[in-house]
């Protein structure tokens, strides 16, 4: 009788590791099984790696999931090129504006719970945003600061349209004085709501909803999300998007004991090899993602992940905001996020032919114009560090793809990886 009860706790011991395992990864299928060509995928393979030999790029990691099934999920090259440290399929990367999405998704949440809506001023939450200033451009070249003509709402900052860029339009000696320029917060040693509140005195890029401006947009979305719920932004997201999805490996600032898979981040320039980067205060270093303050969680551009955990975020995305029975969002709001906001109200979307952008994602519209294999509908975005995924409703498609390489130095891969990926497809 004991020796049964071992075994069967042996038993159950090992049912509950599968289930843990099969719940932290999405399910594993051949490329066969749904429409892919593993000949062809080799292509794709062949190219990556001939990045890693011609030293354009240290490593990457790769991941295709088709139908909700992963089909590839590849390491090339090096985590760490003079550790000689080989890349992993579970190392992690500085995921930076792939962070937008997430944090999109957690504003439509509170949407969703009757908490906010995205129409509203954005003044309604941060008192000191009620009346911003615009730095209009006189015929001398300088600027006057005027008031802007209306209030900056929610869905402003979900698409981009608030007229807030990253410190460098044309009052740029402004915010320079702030101490507020380029997209990286992690070695502040003030809490993001902070930085924010004192952004909001500054003059703006653009009068709101006359241009797509990118910038700061989405860091200011967190500290609403923070303000409306009551929790800091790493804690409402970990409860509400990434514990619910089994994203084991997404935080703003990395655990001690995962701190070895970090992938290095290296610059790239014509001429010369790679270099490990040294800069972290301008955001094109190492970072503090490990060693640092930990005070500021930028919804713009601070998270560190993984191909597969982001994998399961888009795959939830393309199910209409469900996940292994885990509901995030309903089919509607999903529906309105991967819609075009931009574009349909005749605000140029800069020179992204063929696109529109959402709340939080671009859309493509057109696929000719677009002038690259894709369908229309597939909603995407990519991370300053050369990252980049898309997700294809069509095609049942998500494609992750992480890299540590900024400047790129006009490296192609991005067209490359889109052109590999959809050759494969044969049904």
């Amino acid at each position: 009788m004991i020796r049964l009860l071992k075994r069967g706790r042996v038993f159950l011991a090992c049912i509950f590791w599968i289930s843990l395992t099969q719940a932290q990864s999405l399910p594993t299928a051949s490329p066969e099984a749904v429409g892919v060509s593993s000949e062809r995928l080799n292509r794709l393979s062949t190219t990556l790696s001939q990045y890693v030999q011609d030293g354009k790029m240290a490593g990457s990691v790769a991941l295709i999931a088709r139908r909700g099934k992963i089909v590839y999920h590849e390491a090339f090259g090096d985590s760490d090129m003079e550790a000689d440290k080989k890349m992993t399929p579970d190392a992690m990367f500085r995921i930076a504006s792939q962070t937008k999405a997430i944090v999109s998704v957690a504003v439509m949440i509170l949407q969703e719970e009757g908490k906010l809506l995205i129409k509203d001023p954005i003044g309604d939450y941060l008192p000191e945003w009620k009346q911003t200033t615009v730095a209009k451009t006189t015929e001398d070249g300088g600027y006057e600061v005027v008031k802007a003509k209306r209030a900056i709402t929610i869905r402003d900052l979900l698409t981009h349209t608030a007229g807030i860029g990253y410190g460098h339009g044309p009052a740029k000696k402004e915010w320079e004085k702030a101490s507020i320029q380029n997209w990286y917060f992690a070695h502040r040693d003030e809490p993001i709501a902070a930085t924010v509140s004192r952004m909001a005195k500054l003059p703006m890029d653009a009068q709101p909803g006359e241009r797509f401006v990118y910038g700061y947009n989405t860091d200011i979305l967190g500290v609403i999300v923070e303000k409306v719920s009551g929790k800091p932004l790493d804690v409402f997201i970990k409860e509400r998007i990434l514990d619910p999805l089994n994203m084991v490996d997404t935080y703003f600032y990395l655990p001690k004991n995962k701190a070895n898979r970090l992938a290095t981040s290296y610059m790239a320039h014509k001429g010369k090899p790679l270099e490990r980067s040294p800069n972290p205060g301008l955001g094109v270093g190492q970072g503090h993602y490990v060693e640092g303050p930990r005070k500021s969680f930028s919804g713009g551009a601070g998270l560190v992940s993984t191909a597969m955990d982001y994998a399961k975020f888009l795959q939830m995305m393309l199910n209409g905001g469900e996940l292994a029975e885990n509901r995030i969002l309903s089919p509607k709001t999903v529906e309105l996020m991967v819609a075009d906001h931009v574009d349909v109200r005749g605000i140029p979307y800069g020179s992204r032919k063929g696109s529109g952008f959402g709340l939080g994602f671009s859309i493509t519209k057109n696929v000719g114009e677009r002038g690259e294999a894709g369908s229309v509908g597939t909603f995407e975005w990519g991370g300053a560090y050369g990252s980049t995924y898309w997700a294809d409703p069509v095609e049942e498609l998500v494609v992750v793809y992480f890299k540590q390489l900024i400047p790129t130095n006009g490296l192609d891969d991005h067209a490359k990886l889109r052109s590999l990926v959809y050759q494969a497809i044969m049904e």
